[in-house]
C-alpha cells in the first residue's frame, strides 16, 4: 500500500470515529434525561431486560449488515457503552466475594461492564447484607459450578433474603498456576479455594506430587498470599495474575476444560419480561405419597419447561411434615400467562413457596466472551 493510500483510509476511519463520538455524546444526553425521569418516578437505574434487548439488537443488526466483527466483539463494545451511560444515571455499587482478583470480580465486570463500583466482602453473608441494607445496589453470589454442583451456602441465603434475582451470568473457568517468580522448583505449598484444588487435582498429582495443598476462602486471597511469598503457588485466573503481578507458570491446569460457574445478581427490583427469561423458585411439599407428582404436573399441563430441580435438606426445621427444600428453575417469566397460571397451581400444593425472581436467561444472550480469564468454581 502506498503512503497516500494509507493516509486516505486513515482519514476515512478518523471521520467515522468522529461521528461515533458525536453520536455517543447525543446518546449520553438522552440517557441523562431518562435517568432524571426514572429518579422522579423512583424507578431502578439497572434494567437488565432493556440492556439485553439493546445488545441482542446490535448483534442481530451486525449479522444482517454482514459485519466482520463477531457477536462477542459487538456485545463487548455495547456493554461498555451501556455501562458508561448507565453511570450517568447512577454508578452502581456491586457487592461481591473478595478480595480483588477473584472470579466474582470477573463475573461482575462481565455482567455490568467497567463503569460500576465494585465492593469486595469477606463472605457471602456480608455481601448479601450489604445489598439488603442498601449500602450496595446489587449482591453478586455464586450459584452453581458445572463440575462441583450448587453452592450450598448461597442456596441457604436465598431462603431468608427479601431481595430478588434480577440477572445472571455464567463464566468459563480456566485455571492458571500463579507465582511471584518463574519455575516449579522450591514450592512449599499450593494455596487456593477448596473447589479449585479439587478441580485441578489431576494436574497437581502429576506435576506437584507431595506438595501440601492449603484451602483458603477465595482464589483472590490465595493470589495475594502468593504475591508475598515466592515459595507459595496459587490457583487463579488471569485477573488474579494481573491484580497481584504474578507469573502464570502453568496454564489450563483444570481437570475439565468445560468448567463454568453461574452467578446471580440480587437487588430490590424485578425485571420485566424480555422474551427469554428464567424464573427461580424455592418449594417444599408435604411428606406424603404423590406430593412430587402434584408439584410437577402443573408445569406439564401448561407447557412450562423445567431447567433445574434440586433438593436440599431443610435446616432448623421444627415441622417434621417436610424435610427438604426444592430449588427449581423454570423457563419463562412469572408474569407470562402460562408460567403465572402454573405457579398459582403449584403454590396451592406446597407447604412453602418462594419466588426468587424472573430474569434474562444468560445462555440465550450474545454477551462478551471471557475465555481464558476465568478462575475457580467459587473463587
Amino acid at each position: 500500500m502506498k503512503p497516500e493510500e494509507l493516509i486516505k483510509y486513515r482519514k476515512l476511519i478518523d471521520d467515522i470515529d468522529d461521528k461515533l463520538v458525536s453520536l455517543l455524546v447525543e446518546r449520553a444526553k438522552y440517557v441523562k434525561e431518562v435517568g432524571a425521569k426514572k429518579k422522579k418516578a423512583n424507578l431502578a437505574e439497572f434494567r437488565p431486560e432493556r440492556e439485553v434487548e439493546i445488545i441482542e439488537r446490535m448483534c442481530s443488526l451486525n449479522r444482517k449488515l454482514g459485519g466482520d466483527l463477531p457477536d462477542n466483539s459487538i456485545a463487548n463494545i455495547w456493554l461498555e457503552v451501556i455501562s458508561g451511560c448507565r453511570s450517568l444515571e447512577k454508578r452502581l455499587r456491586i457487592g461481591y466475594l473478595g478480595p480483588a482478583g477473584t472470579y466474582s470480580e470477573l463475573a461482575a465486570r462481565t455482567l455490568f461492564g467497567h463503569q460500576v463500583l465494585l465492593v469486595p466482602f469477606d463472605s457471602l453473608e456480608e455481601t448479601l447484607l450489604a445489598a439488603e441494607g442498601e449500602s450496595c445496589d446489587i449482591a453478586l453470589l455464586p450459584v452453581e459450578n458445572s463440575i462441583e454442583g450448587t453452592v450450598g451456602r448461597t442456596l441457604d441465603l436465598f431462603l431468608s433474603t427479601s431481595l430478588k434475582i434480577s440477572a445472571e451470568v455464567s463464566i468459563p473457568i480456566n485455571h492458571l498456576l500463579l507465582r511471584s517468580k518463574t519455575g516449579l522448583a522450591d514450592i512449599d505449598e499450593v494455596v487456593a479455594h477448596s473447589q479449585a484444588l479439587l478441580q485441578c487435582q489431576v494436574w497437581l498429582n502429576k506435576n506437584l506430587p507431595g506438595v501440601p495443598r492449603v484451602a483458603v476462602h477465595s482464589n483472590g486471597a490465595a493470589a495475594k498470599m502468593a504475591s508475598k511469598n515466592s515459595n507459595l503457588v496459587a490457583i487463579g485466573g488471569q485477573l488474579a495474575a494481573d491484580t497481584y503481578n504474578l507469573f502464570a507458570i502453568a496454564e489450563k491446569i483444570e481437570n475439565d476444560k468445560n468448567n463454568r460457574t453461574r452467578f446471580a445478581a440480587l437487588g430490590s427490583f424485578e425485571p420485566d419480561d424480555c422474551g427469554f427469561d428464567q424464573t427461580s423458585l424455592i418449594l417444599a411439599v408435604p411428606d406424603k405419597a404423590g406430593a412430587m407428582y402434584a408439584l410437577i404436573e402443573p408445569l406439564a399441563k401448561h407447557g412450562v419447561s423445567m431447567r433445574r430441580f434440586e433438593s436440599r435438606p431443610a435446616r432448623n426445621q421444627s415441622d417434621t411434615s417436610w424435610h427438604y427444600y426444592f430449588y427449581v428453575d423454570l423457563e419463562g417469566h412469572h408474569a407470562s400467562p402460562s408460567v403465572s397460571t402454573a405457579l398459582l397451581e403449584i403454590e396451592k400444593r406446597t407447604v412453602f413457596f418462594k419466588n426468587l425472581g424472573s430474569y434474562p436467561l444468560f445462555q440465550k444472550l450474545s454477551l462478551p466472551s471471557t475465555s481464558n480469564r476465568g478462575e475457580s468454581g467459587n473463587d
